[in-house]
């Protein structure tokens, strides 16, 4: 074959992602099971149709008429006859010169045209939407917009995470849990973009190289010793050479130079390493269990390497968007009018046939790739599966029944010693002090300590539950740990419109603040992945509800455009600006920027609603003496003109000296004629000649009232230390501004030192903005959404208004770091316990009133992830399925295999699998596993889905109750007509096989539901579906729903049943089965 066909060949090899075959997670894994078939399809039947389909030329083949003529000159000269006087010779060169065709070379053009195309959209694992309109120019998608906002990521979903970025884990002994030998690949931040006093051009590419100075050290771990390895994440340059190979090199060393570098380097570690060399040194074990021909050490590095490299995006409409440019691409590159104008018939064929050959073979390509892509983009989009429900709940919160149990629990009570510093409570006249095992007393004291169910028993959580009602209603926070755009997403069904406030501090893209970009596309990353998110968000806000977003001035002017795409140029409310620091910054720009910003965006801008912040006397600073108030002199007039309200430009005349004043020329007053005469009754006029001072107009007296007086939110806020140190001059306009106040960004870091000892989160926002910010925007019962929750501010502003002002407002928080357990929620379970704290613990306890206002529940939840989504893929091709791909032997058959390669094999091989919901695995709902990862980790762990919370959120569910589960036993007999029934009664037995528990709640559009889930012993055979539904209807019976029709509007169950014949004519309610609609909602994927 041409190297043509064999660079065009490796070229799919790579977009179909079997070029890298020692990437063994993710859709790597799958595809690489079906490499060798994929492999084949290429040579033997997509490729070979570009020859097929020039099979016509065959007989006026080119090189087939020169080697006839070859043929027949050699026979003449054998025969002593000269070939110049040969008719056949020169039939063969006129057939040559006019009619023959270069089969060979249309090949190699058709070839060389499918690689110029796909390769100019395709860089390491993703698509770029670039519109190529010629060499250097590119296109965009316009239709008419008055201002239309594109970047080169806009038509895909951002779907990489950092975590994998600043810690990558792996264990080298998995399965011995004494000594499980842990290493880490960490990422230290001092080496973001520069190195060696070179400063990296920005769009250069950056790789992983291993730290020049202690790369390898150890530390302690909860199992041991664990390893880190140390890598800077930057361009290289050349001083990365080791110095013995430095000279004579012109360029830096590639990632695939480095990654051998730093495999050398760790393998030839010191003599105090020894162990685990060893152990790194080790042949990798492959996913099909095979052992490679590579270490385990290099295995990690290609992952960690890969993971951080390809795949950011998934294209939202990869098919739609490659056929409309290989169109585009066929007009401009391939179809030239100028080679056809003049041509004779049989070559504009050949020509036309060269574009035929290659739409269809293209076609056939796009086909598979987007198949691929709608694949990957289903993972992406579907709801993730809980995989982890717990709950804390205040001691003060819980029945007095459960004291004994909770103070026993150790592990609850060493949390409490190294989050709360129990141990140094001391008894007091009061309250008893601290003591091991706790005292039931020690609890009644301590009302705010927090219990986290994941140190309690399965069977502790829920008897606890199952005395919980109302428990949604009652739950003052959700914390979610999760991919922020799955997080809302899933949310999103229960708080439709629901969310009043939501506050985000997204990374502001700096380079070196977690952010992990495509190189070369670091600002059109960030903005896809803000987009995606805020339109997803965006549906969740209220009517009146408003949206604050923190940034600076690197992403402003992006974020601004992202946030009337997401929100409407109509419902921008304004920018607020804030002050971080006080000090210049040691910076090589110019100027210093020492401020931030605060973009506001409504639901409808015309309901938006933000409330007054109520005003101090400082604010009035003059005293009527006749009235014995404070009042301010604010303008009595507003910014029209005369023309705008001719009624109210009139003249006014001071009662005590007759001097008359006209409204400032360019103004008017602020109220009609006959208001302002009884305004000027009740003496609310400064007027100018009796006033003190350079007064020219007439002023209008504010009095102050502590009960009313509310100043609109304005735009510039500063720091509240040195705000009484400087003069804030009032702007003279219709409205009495006040200039929030709000701490710098050094605030935040000391709250966050104070509360934890040491400094565990860097650049917090400071408590009082965000406090500000749900201030204004919220107001009892409200909710308050955070999906970038960082260290989790928001939630700690919310318990500090909460208990300032006795309202009870929520919160969701959403965030994906490993800080959501070593910041996030610590942190929520210690400003619960105290306010007030020091070197990590608290300095006074809590007053009644505090404690009343203080949060009693918060929920945690954590989500299946899409690595996990992928990881938990499993191909099945039934035997039936493989005959029938064996046999395409026919022209019929062949297209049908054809068909099932290109856009059928992944969705159909991997049905069943538990990502993508295996609902055979429904007849046990305790019982569905998935593998997951740790945060920032390789180490997979299977643990039981949480079904049942997970369908709550599915459907909407605002839950009312979760029942404590009820299990039977049965035996069963025929009556005389063959009728399956009952032996007796059910009989209830704590570990009979017929399970049940129910939910009980509210939808969405407001109707009573009750939920039932059981497990199905008899499994789909025909007699144990039977005997299963007939302990279904008597358990019902039993339960006495059939007689309580108007307390549920909806009834779910799973697995098919017969509850809808126990229905009366007089019952309302209708049945559902719970995997129909847990399948429908999982992949529904409105709004993004």
């Amino acid at each position: 074959m041409s190297k043509k066909y064999e660079k065009l060949k490796t070229l799919l090899k790579e977009l179909f992602q079997l070029d890298q075959p020692d990437l063994d997670f993710g859709l790597y894994r799958i595809m690489h099971a079906k490499a060798a078939e994929i492999t084949q399809f290429l040579d033997r039947d997509l490729l070979p149709q570009v020859r097929e389909e020039f099979s016509q030329y065959k007989t006026a083949d080119k090189s087939e008429l020169e080697a006839q003529l070859t043929k027949v000159i050699a026979g003449l000269q054998v025969a002593e006859v000269d070939p110049e006087t040969s008719p056949k010779v020169k039939e063969l060169r006129e057939k040559i010169a006019s009619d023959s065709v270069d089969i060979t070379g249309l090949e190699s053009e058709v070839y060389d045209h499918l690689y110029g195309f796909f390769r100019r959209y395709y860089s390491e694992g993703d698509f770029l939407s670039k519109r190529v309109y010629k060499p250097g120019v590119y296109a965009i998608p316009y239709e008419g917009e008055e201002v239309k906002l594109h970047w080169a990521n806009a038509d895909q979903y951002y779907i990489k995470t950092s975590e994998y970025l600043r810690d990558y884990a792996f264990r080298l002994h998995p399965d011995d849990e004494q000594k499980p030998m842990r290493v880490h690949f960490r990422l230290v931040d001092a080496a973001e973009g520069e190195h060696g006093n070179v400063k990296a051009a920005e769009g250069k590419d950056r790789i992983f190289i291993l730290a020049s100075k202690d790369f390898a050290s150890f530390e302690k771990g909860e199992q041991g010793p664990e390893l880190v390895l140390r890598f800077e994440y930057r361009p290289a340059t050349l001083t990365d050479w080791p110095d013995d190979v430095r000279d004579g090199k012109k360029k830096p060393p590639t990632q695939k130079e480095m990654t051998e570098l730093a495999v050398s380097r760790i393998m030839e570690a010191g003599d105090g390493f020894a162990e685990w060399v060893k152990e790194l040194g080790k042949p990798h074990e492959k996913a099909d269990g095979e052992l490679a021909d590579y270490s385990r050490l290099r295995a990690h590095l290609n992952r960690y390497v890969a993971r951080n490299t390809f795949d950011y995006f998934i294209h939202k409409d990869l098919g739609g968007f490659l056929r409309r440019e290989l169109d585009f691409y066929i007009k401009n590159e391939v179809m030239h009018l100028d080679d056809i104008e003049d041509q004779q018939a049989p070559r504009v064929e050949q020509y036309l046939s060269k574009i035929r050959v290659i739409r269809r073979i293209a076609i056939k390509i796009i086909t598979f790739l987007a198949h691929l892509e709608d694949f990957q983009k289903k993972l992406w989009l579907k709801k993730k599966f809980v995989v982890e429900t717990n709950y804390c709940i205040a001691i003060g919160s819980i029945p007095e029944e459960f004291y004994p149990e909770i103070a026993a629990n150790d592990t609850q009570r060493q949390e409490w010693v190294d989050l709360l510093a129990i141990n140094e409570i001391e008894k007091d006249l009061t309250s008893p002090g601290y003591s091991e095992p706790l005292t039931v007393e020690f609890l009644k004291a301590h009302p705010t300590l927090m219990i986290d169910t994941q140190y309690f028993s399965k069977h502790f959580c829920i008897r606890l539950l199952n005395g919980e009602s109302d428990i949604d209603s009652r739950t003052d926070f959700l914390l979610v740990h999760s991919d922020n755009f799955q997080g809302v997403s899933f949310l999103n069904t229960r708080f439709r419109s629901a969310i009043q406030s939501i506050c985000v501090d997204p990374p502001y893209n700096t380079g070196d603040d977690g952010f992990n970009y495509k190189d070369q596309y670091q600002h059109s990353s960030w903005a896809a992945m803000m987009l995606d998110r805020f339109n997803v968000a965006a549906s969740t806000l209220a009517e009146e509800g408003v949206a604050f977003v923190n940034i600076d001035d690197n992403e402003y002017r992006h974020l601004w455009h992202v946030l009337t795409g997401a929100f409407g140029i109509q419902n921008y409310l304004g920018s607020m600006v804030w002050k971080r620091r006080s000090a210049s910054a040691m910076s090589s720009q110019p100027l210093s920027l020492d401020h931030e910003y605060v973009l506001a965006f409504g639901r409808d801008a015309r309901n938006s609603q933000l409330h007054g912040l109520a005003k101090s006397e400082e604010d009035y600073p003059f005293f009527d003496e006749k009235t014995g108030k404070r009042y301010a002199s604010t303008d009595l007039t507003i910014g029209m003109t005369r023309d705008q309200r001719p009624n109210q430009f009139y003249p006014i005349r001071n009662p005590r000296t007759g001097k008359e004043f006209p409204p400032n020329p360019n103004r008017v007053w602020r109220f009609f004629p006959e208001t302002m005469e009884q305004v000027i009754a009740d003496d609310l006029v400064i007027w100018p000649d009796e006033a003190e001072g350079n007064l020219e107009r007439p002023r209008y007296k504010t009095y102050f009232d502590p009960d009313t007086m509310k100043a609109k939110p304005c735009s510039s806020w500063i720091d509240t230390a040195n705000a009484n140190d400087r003069e804030i001059e009032e702007e003279e306009n219709e409205f009495s501004l006040e200039i929030l106040r709000s701490g710098m960004n050094s605030e935040g870091g000391r709250i966050v030192d104070r509360l934890f000892a040491r400094r565990e989160f860097a650049y917090p926002k400071p408590l009082s903005l965000i406090r500000s910010l749900v201030r204004a925007s919220t107001r009892d019962g409200d909710i308050v959404l955070d999906f970038f929750a960082g260290s989790g501010t928001t939630g700690h502003a919310i318990i500090v208004l909460n208990r300032e002002d006795g309202e009870r407002r929520k919160g969701i928080l959403i965030e994906l770091g490993e800080y959501f357990d070593t910041v996030l929620l610590p942190r929520f379970k210690k400003v619960t316990f105290a306010s007030d704290w020091r070197d990590g613990k608290p300095r006074r306890s809590l007053s009644e009133q505090e404690r009343t206002r203080s949060p009693k529940i918060i929920k945690y939840i954590r989500l299946e992830s899409y690595e996990d989504a992928l990881n938990n893929l499993q191909l099945r091709r039934s035997k039936a399925q493989q005959t029938l791909l064996d046999a395409a032997q026919n022209t019929e058959a062949s297209r049908l295999k054809e068909q099932y390669m290109l856009g059928y094999m992944l969705n159909v091989e991997t049905e069943g699998s538990q990502s993508l919901l295996n609902v055979q695995a429904f007849t046990d709902p305790t019982a569905y596993k998935l593998k997951v990862k740790r945060p920032g980790s390789d180490e997979t762990r299977e643990v039981n889905v949480d079904l049942l919370e997970t369908f709550n959120w599915l459907i909407g569910l605002t839950v009312q109750h979760i029942a404590a589960p009820q299990c039977f036993s049965a035996k069963f007999e025929r009556d005389s007509e063959g009728r399956l029934q009952l032996k007796g009664r059910l009989k209830q037995e704590e570990d009979g096989p017929y399970w049940f528990r129910t939910v009980t709640g509210t939808t969405p559009d407001g109707r009573k539901t009750l939920v039932i889930w059981r497990k199905r012993p008899g499994g789909e055979t025909p007699e144990g579906v039977e005997q299963d539904n007939l302990v279904l209807d008597e358990w019902f019976t039993k339960q006495g729903y059939s007689s309580k029709d108007s307390e549920f509007g909806l009834i779910y169950v799973n697995g098919t049943n017969n509850l809808e014949n126990l229905r009366t004519p007089e019952d309302q309610w209708k049945v559902r089965l719970i995997e129909e609609d847990f399948h429908r909602l999982m992949f529904a994927a409105e709004g993004v």
